[in-house]
């Protein structure tokens, strides 16, 4: 998914557009221009029901995330929204489908690589809402000057998602044996992935 940028700010910042299916979203840094349809915004704690509601049956699913299956609501938004953390949450309507967050990998000399989290609503799952997020993330990166992009810690069964973040250039660069303890499938490997940006 390319992103286009429509014209810039008085304060040279870009504003940029890409397709959700059948919607669109723009976005300027981390505000976000309030359009019809679906959009991608930054998140608040006005949205820590909705936020829940997608963090919970991943969290409790235990299958792509290495958090405490029993982790309490407070401490996975207090997870989410760490500091550090930019939130977004992909919405349509007043339905949030998706949110992820966006960080530095590392302190200090590892600052310039940055690191993301996503996860979908389990009803909008296949329909779009991880590509655009993971789009989305990808250009804002861009936009707050981070030179790469990481993932730490891909589950290797969570295989529709590592194809995802292929798709967009990532590639495999380590695999860590066993890493991830599965809830049904014993112990499995972890993927660390890395793109320039």
């Amino acid at each position: 998914m390319h992103l286009t940028p429509l014209n810039k700010a008085e304060d040279g910042e870009l504003f940029f557009e890409a397709n959700l299916p059948a919607r669109y979203w723009k976005v300027r840094d981390s505000r976000i221009m309030p359009i019809p349809g679906a959009m991608i915004r930054a998140a608040g704690a006005q949205d820590a029901d909705a936020l829940w509601a997608i963090l919970e049956p991943v969290i409790r699913g235990g299958e792509t995330y290495a958090l405490p299956q029993d982790m309490t609501r407070q401490d996975a938004l207090s997870y989410w929204f760490s500091r550090g953390h930019h939130v977004f949450v992909a919405e349509a309507g007043d339905e949030i489908l998706g949110t992820y967050y966006l960080r530095a990998n590392q302190q200090g000399g590892g600052a310039h690589v940055a690191n993301c989290g996503y996860m979908t609503h389990p009803a909008a799952e296949g329909k779009g809402v991880a590509n655009a997020m993971c789009s989305h993330s990808l250009e804002y990166a861009r936009t707050r000057g981070f030179l790469a992009m990481q993932f730490n810690f891909v589950v290797s069964t969570n295989e529709r998602a590592a194809r995802l973040w292929q798709r967009h250039g990532f590639e495999v660069v380590g695999r860590l044996p066993g890493a991830f303890l599965h809830p049904r499938l014993g112990y499995v490997d972890a993927l660390v992935m890395y793109r320039r940006l």
